[in-house]
């Protein structure tokens, strides 16, 4: 499904930061593209540029390479260059970032094998110009070999390039709070942090590794170029502390602000939170739109601790918003806003029957609709939209749950483990025998045997059938779809795939939709979540002909991580204390994620607590703005097709 980018207008060469009004608080050069597959794309042509450059010059180009989800894209498009265009590396002498250690290189987990599985497998690259720390160097041999991986790197005339991700806690490589300015490559203890953003590919945090060899900072920056992705919501916060913020060893990647040739590649949930894109009104004259006043009012409302129509002229004036002013008096401004917030509201989202919908999120009519909600994993239905669900089924919608893929990696080889060995003892089998004795067996090199992904996947479909019999939903009304490009046993998945299209596209067709709900939380780009999305995406798309497309509104839910800002809410539904608790128990009804969630997040909580203090914020940050006071509330955004 991905293709390339041809000619992107979006130039990344480095540019010096801070001669323009509008980056007057940044200190690192950046450029934002609208998604990370079009960055990636661009940054992979300035690599194949600089091969060939090199090529051309009769030199070897030495590329400092980085894992994880942020330069995954980025690998596909120069395989895809050397495949389809003839793009060589024998040229090409790389060194990775960092290792796991310990850690075995035919371990799936290791960096190692990540290289070779994304780039080295399938390109012309000579092995011995690849260069990876060894995650198997002894206690005693450590100190010794990170002097000669610098050593080496210096002997092939340095960086050319490096590419670099960045974690949550503003590290570059592994080079985790407290670096210093001049630290070569070394071993580092891993931030807990970092371990918890490594723990969905290790199945759990307590098989991370606490320790890791990474380049330092100083050989970093001795690179000639650095490019640096930085992908996702969940990446806003620390870009703009490296960016805006000052240098600090607490927050390493600002030690990037004194390299003179390094460019930050952002998606716009990355530079979401640079201030010229948060509050622009703070940098520059703004052209207002409508989607602009809204986000200022609330972040006026917030900042000054006042309710919408509470604002004065004074309030506008002392922060930034003058101009506001000067296309309409703060009293016109403040009741268009309370106005459009409150007309958000509604405990019918399915539309109300027989009423008057101008003023309403949702249509009236039919006042009984079909319904789709879509869900990525067998449980974000509930966890995301629960207290809607009930509403939906409640007011009468022919409601569907329709769960995209299996959800069977989120199951512990424990608990699998357990319903083997229950059906053995209810009737012994050799399948369920051959399950426990490949789970006994299974070692750190190897994944799920088909048999038990079959097993996890059935232990996450009878609770999902669990929680819908509880919030009143017929089984005929519940779909499996089992993408097929999730099924691969472990965290990295297949690319979306037309044949994942098609099984979305039958699903919508048969149902013929009025409304569809969609999971809109891509903290994560990479993640199942955004992928699921994007299949909703294409097969609506796909069936943009159909009639029954014609009256189908998509709406967009968020996750137990994020919930969507109050300026962009479309439709809030307020849920009463009792389907606070409805919902809590239908998240109860999915077992094998509670207690020991495999996908935790850097949140220690379980899901339902998450959840509801999401609901609850939403329904406060309404009742700060001067609006009803809720229990709890869920949004919406509804996406409009082209």
């Amino acid at each position: 499904m991905k293709t390339a980018v041809k000619n992107s207008k979006i130039d990344i060469t480095h540019k010096p930061i801070g001669q323009f009004e509008e980056t007057r608080f940044e200190k690192i050069h950046n450029v934002i593209f609208e998604d990370s597959n079009e960055a990636s794309i661009v940054v992979a042509h300035e690599i194949a540029a600089l091969i060939k450059k090199r090529q051309g010059q009769k030199r070897n180009c030495v590329l400092g390479l980085a894992t994880g989800s942020s330069p995954i894209r980025v690998y596909e498009e120069l395989v895809r260059m050397h495949k389809e265009e003839g793009l060589s590396f024998k040229n090409v002498i790389t060194f990775n970032l960092d290792e796991y250690l310990p850690m075995e290189p035919n371990n799936i987990q290791s960096y190692f094998y990540f290289m070779h599985e994304h780039l080295f497998n399938h390109v012309d690259i000579p092995e011995k110009n690849i260069h990876i720390p060894d995650g198997t160097v002894s206690n005693e041999e450590t100190t010794a070999y990170c002097l000669s991986y610098d050593r080496k790197i210096k002997e092939h005339g340095g960086l050319d390039f490096q590419l670099l991700g960045i974690g949550r806690t503003g590290h570059v490589g592994f080079n985790e709070p407290g670096s210093h300015f001049n630290s070569g490559t070394r071993v580092i203890t891993l931030d807990h942090i970092t371990r918890v953003d490594a723990a969905p590919s290790f199945l759990g945090i307590a098989n991370v590794p606490r320790k890791a060899i990474t380049m330092g900072i100083a050989t970093v920056r001795k690179a000639k170029r650095i490019v640096l992705l930085g992908w996702g919501e969940n990446k806003a916060g620390i870009i703009k502390k490296t960016i805006e913020g000052d240098i600090s060893s607490h927050v390493p990647a600002t030690y990037l602000q004194e390299h003179d040739n390094c460019t930050f590649v952002l998606d716009t949930g990355a530079g979401s939170q640079l201030t010229r894109n948060k509050t622009p009104w703070l940098v520059d004259a703004c052209e207002w739109n409508e989607e602009l006043k809204a986000k200022a009012m609330v972040w006026l409302c917030e900042t000054t601790g006042k309710t919408i129509l509470s604002l004065t002229d004074k309030d506008y004036n002392d922060n930034g918003m003058a101009d506001l002013l000067a296309l309409a008096d703060s009293y016109d401004l403040n009741i268009e806003m309370f106005n459009k917030l409150q007309h958000t509201i509604t405990g019918w989202p399915g539309g109300k029957p027989n009423a008057d919908d101008t003023h309403r999120p949702e249509r009236a009519i039919p006042a009984i609709k079909r319904v789709i909600i879509f869900s990525p994993h067998p449980d974000d239905d509930v966890i995301s939209m629960g207290g809607t669900f009930d509403r939906l089924v409640e007011q009468g919608h022919d409601v569907h749950i329709v769960y995209q893929t299996s959800g069977n990696i989120a199951v512990s080889d424990t608990d699998a483990r357990k319903y083997a060995e229950i059906a053995m003892q209810i009737n012994p089998s050799d399948e369920a025998k051959n399950i426990i004795k490949s789970i006994a067996e299974k070692n750190e090199t190897r994944i799920d045997a088909p048999e038990v992904r079959n097993l996890k996947g059935k232990i996450r479909r009878g609770e999902s059938y669990a929680a819908t019999r509880y919030m009143g939903l017929d089984d005929k009304n519940v779909h499996f779809l089992d993408l097929p490009f999730y099924e691969t046993g472990t965290i990295k998945k297949k690319n979306l795939s037309d044949e994942d299209i098609k099984i979305v596209v039958n699903i919508i067709k048969q149902i013929k939709p009025h409304q569809i709900y969609a999971a809109g939380d891509l903290a994560d780009p990479h993640g199942t979540h955004k992928v699921c999305l994007d299949a909703v995406f294409a097969a609506c798309e796909e069936l943009k002909s159909e009639s029954f497309m014609k009256d189908c509104w998509l709406w967009l839910y968020r996750g137990a991580w994020h919930e969507w800002d109050i300026n962009e809410i479309e439709m809030a539904v307020p849920m009463s204390p009792g389907q606070v608790l409805k919902k809590r128990y239908a998240i109860f009804c999915h077992q094998s994620q509670k207690d020991g969630v495999m996908f935790q997040g850097d949140d220690s909580r379980e899901f339902w607590m998450r959840a509801e203090e999401r609901n609850r914020d939403t329904a406060n940050k309404y009742k700060a703005m001067g609006l009803s006071s809720y229990a709890a509330m869920e949004a919406f955004v509804r996406h409009k097709f082209n």
